[in-house]
């Protein structure tokens, strides 16, 4: 039971963190997009890489709390 609760504390955490890099890529592209700023790109672009990177840790931690 512990070890559930824990691995479900662990998926809260990523989801909150994905959620807030979700919205800071979505920020920093839209204004890449609009108002044509190279730096919200280079922002947006390191946003989407740290995405993939908390993706896949949500992927395997909801893959062990599953088993």
């Amino acid at each position: 039971m512990e070890n559930f609760i824990r691995k479900k504390r662990i998926m809260k955490t990523l989801l909150t963190s994905i959620n807030e890099q979700i919205a800071l890529f979505q920020e920093n592209a839209a204004l890449q997009v609009e108002n044509n700023n190279k730096a919200a790109g280079a922002r947006a672009r390191k946003a989407s890489l740290e995405l993939e990177k908390q993706l896949k840790a949500f992927r395997k931690a909801s893959i062990e709390a599953s088993k």
